[in-house]
């Protein structure tokens, strides 16, 4: 065979391969349209929900829930960002079926069988992360937020005349408040993706138990950053997330442990180490039994 016809063929594939990948594309594409068609015309109630922290926070202050639009655009602004998060949320499933259908031809069957928990787990813990922001994080970070507030008072000048002094009353932007809401929502979505992150990870051999247990102390710190980032500047909205996310890392070292030991059980049943080996083969010294 000559160097043209090899080259020939090992670009079909390749041909294959990318146009199979435009069909999943196009194919999640247009669900991805669908689900924000269907959830524009649905904007409204979408909204209500989103903005009911505030509207019992407000309430709890004696106020009535209403936010405002600064500009004339922004309503039109406010149902796009609307549509577009809830498009994404309709169409994951099919987008994660067509990333399976396009990856799962070129796995081995225990592979396939792998990976598959984790793309259930990994929306799953999204939903779960995000209905923590909205049910725990949101309802604390704006009692903080309108802690700030404060009516006009009326203050002793010279002379024995008053001074009104100025009020500060939340009157709030409609696309401000849904960009904080989403921030909250995404970030701890996000967050929450760490167990499915690392177990994977340790599946892959590129993460270990031992390892992310002697890097406790730098993921403390970078927990600490993100809950800076994530949370307003209060305190126990920051507590709260760095608990809930240093946990979830204590979690994924018990899981990252987990696939270790299965796989090692797997190894010594195929005779490919020893029973006093590790999985890399070295002896496993006794005090560390």
């Amino acid at each position: 065979m000559s160097a043209a016809d090899e080259l020939n063929d090992s670009a079909a594939p390749l041909i294959e391969h990318l146009t199979e990948l435009r069909d999943r594309l196009i194919r999640s594409l247009v669900a991805f349209i669908i689900g924000m068609i269907i959830c524009f015309t649905v904007w409204n109630p979408i909204f209500d929900f989103l903005t009911r922290p505030l509207c019992r926070a407000l309430e709890l202050d004696g106020q009535d829930c209403g936010l405002i639009f600064i500009a004339l655009e922004e309503g039109f602004f406010v149902a796009i960002q609307i549509s577009l998060l809830g498009g994404l949320v309709l169409a994951f499933p099919v987008i994660s079926y067509q990333l399976w259908r396009f990856v799962a031809p070129g796995l081995y069957k225990t592979e396939k069988g792998a990976f598959l928990p984790f793309l259930v787990a990994s929306p799953f813990m999204f939903f779960l992360g995000a209905s923590f922001a909205y049910f725990v994080i949101t309802p604390l970070a704006f009692d903080f937020f309108l802690g700030f507030q404060q009516g006009n008072t009326l203050t002793d000048g010279p002379e024995g005349a008053t001074t009104q002094a100025a009020g500060l009353l939340f009157q709030g932007s409609a696309k401000a408040y849904l960009n904080l809401t989403i921030k909250f929502i995404v970030a701890f979505g996000l967050c929450f993706q760490l167990p499915v992150l690392l177990t994977l990870m340790g599946k892959a051999g590129l993460v270990s138990a031992v390892g992310l247990r002697n890097t406790r102390k730098y993921a403390v710190v970078g927990i600490l950053l993100v809950a800076a980032l994530a949370t307003p500047p209060d305190v126990v909205s920051q507590v709260i997330l760095f608990v809930v996310v240093y946990g979830l890392y204590e979690v994924s070292i018990q899981l990252v442990a987990r696939v270790e030991r299965q796989r090692l059980a797997k190894l010594r049943a195929e005779g490919i180490v020893g029973e006093n080996e590790d999985l890399d083969g070295n002896p496993i010294d006794d005090d560390a039994k």
